[in-house]
């Protein structure tokens, strides 16, 4: 049997197409995989471990894009 083009069918025919298609792709998916507890606590506490807080009083970056836009005007 022929598959029909998609321009040759009704809106009907392609809603019902796109239907089966759906159904299909969800009858065949899988269980997302279990998460490692374990594995996500060990990530975590890395991040912790290597996270970096500037010093208080520090210029956040956009302070020091503005202070350096303000030095290269007075430049010109």
């Amino acid at each position: 049997m022929l598959s029909p083009k998609v321009a040759d069918m009704t809106v009907a025919d392609l809603k019902a197409l796109i239907r089966q298609v759906v159904r299909e792709e969800l009858q065949g998916q899988q269980s997302p995989p279990a998460i490692d507890v374990d594995k996500v606590r060990e990530v975590m506490a890395s991040i912790d471990r290597h996270r970096w807080t500037p010093p208080p009083g520090t210029p956040t970056a956009s302070q020091r894009i503005i202070e350096e836009r303000e030095q290269w005007r007075q430049g010109m």
